[in-house]
């Protein structure tokens, strides 16, 4: 819970930094290639998380990394800021919810729609259209194949799910059979 807390937080502060969307995509990008640098290299990930190494001396790694990098300065200073608060750990989290925050920082409602197979264009479209008309705004739809739902859709916004999957009808009645 703590870290989801943390992660909003960053994400929500990198966001309301970023000036525009040239700028949104480059700073994303930028923090994903130095979330592969520390997948690849486990040796330097190793002694980031190594207790028996310095913060000094970490830091100083760090900091050689940035400048040897072509980052834009806010992309060096937000990992700088997750270094001194020993909060690198996050990066990928915070990868993963920046384009919700971003979309919120822009008036765009996300979604994250599950189905069992690929939805046609045509429902795709269809989908889009009746959660703008629901939400009163722009909605960000994003599409995932989730086997386990048996048929019909799931839709996702925030912590909110929307199930409309026999998976989850046959939830609520195994719930509604057990209270008796």
């Amino acid at each position: 819970m703590r870290n989801q807390i943390l992660v909003k937080r960053y994400s929500q502060g990198l966001v309301s930094a970023l000036a525009d969307e040239k700028e949104y995509h480059a700073v994303c990008r930028e923090l994903a290639e130095f979330s592969s640098l520390l997948q690849t290299r486990q040796d330097l990930a190793d002694v980031l998380a190594s207790p028996f190494i310095s913060a000094k001396k970490k830091g100083e790694i760090i900091t050689e990394i940035l400048t040897a990098s072509s980052f834009s300065a806010k992309t060096k200073r937000f990992l700088g800021l997750l270094f001194e608060h020993n909060r690198l750990a996050l990066l990928d989290d915070i990868l993963q919810a920046i384009p919700v925050f971003w979309n919120e920082h822009k008036g765009v409602s996300t979604f994250e729609a599950c189905s069992v197979v690929s939805l046609t264009e045509d429902q795709k479209s269809k989908l889009k259209a009746q959660l703008e008309r629901l939400e009163k705004r722009p909605v960000d739809v994003t599409y995932k194949i989730e086997p386990g739902l048996v048929a019909g859709i799931s839709l996702k916004k925030g912590n909110i799910v929307y199930d409309a999957s026999i998976r989850g009808h046959l939830a609520k009645l195994r719930e509604k059979i057990s209270k008796g």
